[in-house]
């Protein structure tokens, strides 16, 4: 069922979590995972303006996830790293789509009921209205 599972990363604290969650699930289902990362472009700049600068940031992403994924190496997983660049919730959407991801597992934070229109522009939130496949987000 769940066999093509992605999972976003920012690298913060919490992201490890969503990554543990999906590796035991791709254990259960004889399955992979695919550790996602996204270099956001400063808006109102093109790529080329500030290669150098996203490559570095690319470099670094690329060499924390080889970190995470060699944490999970005895699991018998395979991990898959993917750096893209662009807007976050799109590139999200975009890579779930053109890989057929079953399943999004993705960090979250809990909605304040006094504001909770505060929580509608998040990623997680973006990403979960608008993905064709299922989404656990990790609170």
């Amino acid at each position: 069922m769940f066999k093509n599972i992605l999972v976003p990363t920012d690298f913060s604290e919490k992201s490890r979590r969503p990554l543990d969650i999906a590796v035991n699930i791709a254990e259960h289902y004889c399955g992979g995972v695919h550790l996602f990362h996204v270099v956001e472009i400063i808006q109102g700049t093109t790529f080329d303006e500030c290669e150098d600068f996203y490559r570095r940031l690319e470099k670094k992403a690329r060499a924390h996830m080889e970190g995470l994924a060699k944490s999970f190496g005895d699991r018998g997983i395979k991990i898959e790293n993917t750096v893209a660049y662009g807007n976050r919730a799109q590139e999200i959407l975009k890579f779930a789509e053109e890989r057929g991801m079953d399943l999004i597992i993705m960090n979250s934070h809990q909605v304040d009921l006094g504001r909770p229109s505060e929580g509608w522009g998040t990623i997680s939130y973006k990403v979960g209205m608008l993905c064709s496949c299922p989404i656990l987000l990790v609170k």
